[in-house]
């Protein structure tokens, strides 16, 4: 199983200090994601293009496979759906090059994408993923395996035979 999620989405300090007839820092906040929408929605503290939180939003893989996103990468709002996919995709691969190379086969493999909505600006964006995998592996040396196949030889025995001949 893997997970790749969001890390230090958390409020961060931002502060402008200034002489008393400076503009508030209400009155006068950067754009720190350009293309988003500078209306700031009821009880928020910001519009999606002033969020410091979004700018700051950082994706990590915590599982122990060789993967993309072992360190913490800051990923765009707009990209993050895609290459969270990308990355579980990543995942599922591995499964299938482990089964291939250990003699198993893979049962079932499921992505799922995770979204939460940003406690500043109220954006809904992709916080992360995670991916499940089943994999059956043979151990032909296993004298359970070996019983179940003889008893399976049993079963299957003179059932295919053909008498037109």
């Amino acid at each position: 199983m893997s997970i790749i999620g969001a890390v230090n989405s958390g409020y961060g300090a931002v502060g402008f200090f200034g002489s008393p007839g400076a503009a508030r820092a209400e009155d006068s906040k950067p754009i720190l994601n350009p293309s988003e929408s500078t209306e700031v929605q009821p009880g928020r503290k910001s519009s999606p293009a002033e969020c410091q939180t979004c700018k700051e939003r950082k994706y990590q893989d915590g599982s122990d496979e060789m993967v993309s996103f072992k360190t913490a990468q800051h990923i765009s709002p707009q990209a993050a759906a895609a290459r969270v996919r990308g990355h579980e995709a990543e995942h599922v691969s591995n499964a299938y090059k482990d089964a291939a190379m250990n003699n198993g086969k893979v049962l079932q493999a499921s992505v799922s994408i995770k979204t939460a909505i940003c406690p500043e600006c109220g954006r809904t964006y992709v916080s992360g993923g995670t991916t499940a995998t089943k994999i059956k592996y043979t151990n032909e040396e296993n004298p359970y395996q070996q019983a179940r196949k003889s008893l399976d030889r049993q079963g299957t025995v003179g059932a295919n035979i053909d008498l037109a001949g």
